[in-house]
């Protein structure tokens, strides 16, 4: 009885966790938030899910989907991470955002401290002004802080980003790549997130994601988000400076 108690109970946790993250997308993976010291790894491969579908019918119709994922492989002195996000919402048959991303990161120790890594990122954000944008960086990295309970890396490099517009018309940029990430354990089972990076050249783009996220067993915790991306020159078709994303999402770990 107390074992189909708990069934129950994680079953509706799952439930809510899956229709509240239906209501917005998941957490934004310009801010690459997971960290991936192959030193500190307890096992060769470590992985996420996400995913939810809602729809709504009668008065008004209204249909949402998203889905999200990380992965990362170990080595002795190298890790490597790909990622993905495909979310798009529509209201009475018409589509109000559609967003499409996917990224990989390979990272090479030099020594428990110092690090080497390069990234590239490809997304499509129509409804944010940006029918393609790809970027890459590469440069160092220092791991400030490893314990068991803070972890705190800094990296920085010189990078490129091409983008095409909704609007019409493209350019290619170098940039200068800065981002931090830091993560502390708060108890057994919750965990605070922050991670912030910065692209800049004669304009600057600006990402922040703060959150928790609360184990519930081996394989499933929930994680709550706020995403903040700034751009000082956005596109032309969608130009507003600040966009901000809250996401609560069930997480299955792979």
């Amino acid at each position: 009885m107390l074992r189909n108690g708990r069934s129950r109970a994680l079953s509706l946790l799952a439930i809510l966790g899956m229709s509240l993250a239906s209501f917005s997308t998941f957490a934004d993976t310009d801010v690459f938030t997971a960290l991936d010291d192959p030193s500190t790894a307890k096992k060769p491969f470590d992985g996420n899910v996400l995913g939810s579908y809602n729809k709504q019918s009668g008065n008004s119709t209204s249909d949402s989907l998203a889905a999200s994922s990380t992965m990362t492989w170990f080595q002795t002195t190298n890790a490597y991470s790909i990622w993905g996000e495909a979310a798009n919402n529509s209201t009475n048959d018409e589509r109000s955002s559609e967003k499409y991303e996917a990224g990989a990161r390979a990272r090479h120790n030099l020594d428990p401290d110092n690090f080497l890594f390069s990234q590239a990122d490809w997304l499509s954000d129509r409804f944010n002004g940006y029918r393609s944008r790809s970027t890459f960086a590469t440069g160092y990295g220092r791991q400030l802080l490893d314990g068991p309970i803070s972890q705190l890396r800094v990296e920085v490099g010189p990078g490129v980003r091409h983008d095409e517009f909704e609007g019409g018309g493209r350019q290619t940029k170098a940039l200068a790549y800065g981002a931090a990430s830091y993560t502390y354990q708060i108890t057994d089972t919750t965990k605070f997130i922050q991670g912030v990076s910065l692209l800049g050249n004669d304009d600057l783009t600006a990402n922040s994601e703060t959150g928790l996220d609360v184990a519930i067993n081996k394989t499933f915790s929930l994680k709550v988000t706020y995403d903040v991306t700034y751009n000082s020159a956005p596109p032309s078709s969608a130009p507003k400076h600040t966009d901000t994303k809250t996401a609560v999402s069930l997480v299955y770990g792979l």
